[in-house]
Order: C-alpha cells, then sequence, then structure tokens
C-alpha cells in the first residue's frame, strides 16, 4: 500500500477537491497568463499530471502558445490541430495526461458560448478553468469559473458553492 502524508493531509484539507494543484505553481501560472495576454488578450495553458480514480493531480504546465504560436493572435485562444500532436508528444514523453486546461478572460469568468460547443479536451471529466480579468491580481479562488466536460457539449458547472472545494491549490497540493 502506497501513501504519503502529503495524499493524506491534502485529503483532510480538501476533502471534496477533484483537482489538486501546488499553491506556488498555480500563483506562477496566472503570472504567466497574465503576461503572455499582456492584460488585453486571453491567454491560456494545459494543466498536466495524474488521474487517481475521479482526483486530479497538476504536476506542470504548458501554455497554449508554446504548441502554437498564433494561439493568441485573434484575441481569444484558438490552437490549431498540430498544436494538439505536440501537445500529446509532450504527455507520452512525460509519462502524464491533460487533467484541465486554464484560460483568461476579461471581465467575469463565465464560460462563453464558443467554450461551451469547443472544449480544448473532449473527454468526459476534463475540467476547464476560466480566470476573470485576463487574470489581474489577485484572482481570487472564489471567482473563478470552473466547469466539468460531461460530454456532447455539455458541462456540469462546479463554480460557487463548488468551485473552492473542488479545485484546491494549496500548500497541500
Amino acid at each position: 500500500m502506497t501513501f504519503s502524508i502529503k495524499a493524506i493531509i491534502r485529503a483532510f484539507v480538501a476533502p471534496e477537491h477533484r483537482l489538486s494543484m501546488p499553491r506556488k505553481m498555480w500563483r506562477n501560472t496566472l503570472a504567466e497568463l497574465r503576461r503572455r495576454g499582456g492584460g488585453c488578450t486571453e491567454s491560456g495553458a494545459f494543466l498536466l499530471g495524474t488521474i487517481d480514480g475521479t482526483r486530479r493531480r497538476v504536476v506542470t504546465v504548458v501554455y497554449y502558445d508554446e504548441l502554437d504560436p498564433d494561439a493568441y493572435k485573434s484575441g481569444v485562444c484558438v490552437l490549431h490541430g498540430d498544436a494538439f500532436a505536440k501537445l500529446w508528444a509532450r504527455c507520452r514523453m512525460f509519462g502524464l495526461t491533460v487533467v484541465a486546461d486554464v484560460h483568461t478572460h476579461p471581465g467575469v469568468a463565465l464560460q462563453s458560448g464558443s467554450d461551451r460547443t469547443n472544449p480544448m479536451v473532449a473527454r468526459e471529466g476534463h475540467i476547464a478553468i476560466i480566470a476573470p480579468n485576463f487574470a489581474a491580481a489577485p484572482v481570487r479562488q472564489d471567482a473563478l469559473g470552473i466547469f466539468e466536460y460531461c460530454g456532447g457539449h455539455m458541462w456540469f458547472d462546479r463554480t460557487d458553492a463548488h468551485g473552492t472545494r473542488y479545485f484546491y491549490n494549496g500548500f497541500w497540493g
């Protein structure tokens, strides 16, 4: 039986979480999204990690424009097909999978019609996080939009009451 003190504490601190990410990595990701979008365009990233049952743990981040240099050219996040080939190759190289994605929006973190009909990863259980105000600091946990893909262009909204327990990005992440 394999276990760790960190996993036990994380389960106690955030017992309902489905996605966890170390606090420092989350803060660095938001800062990098802010920088890449320059406060005027959307920016985004895939969160790579592991899946254990219903729990997803982020271990590294790949930004959309690393996969497709023109990803932010239109002002919204658009990835072309070859970007996904690069993404899957990276996943294979590190033995990881895409556990979630995060992208920024101007204003509040509502899921747009384009977000709903064009999931970055169209697999049931995929988690999409939207950071408000192009990730301008500070980004409060309760201001995030958190959505879980159910398939068939249907999403379960994990925002509001579920968000702070669903996505854990604290010290024990």
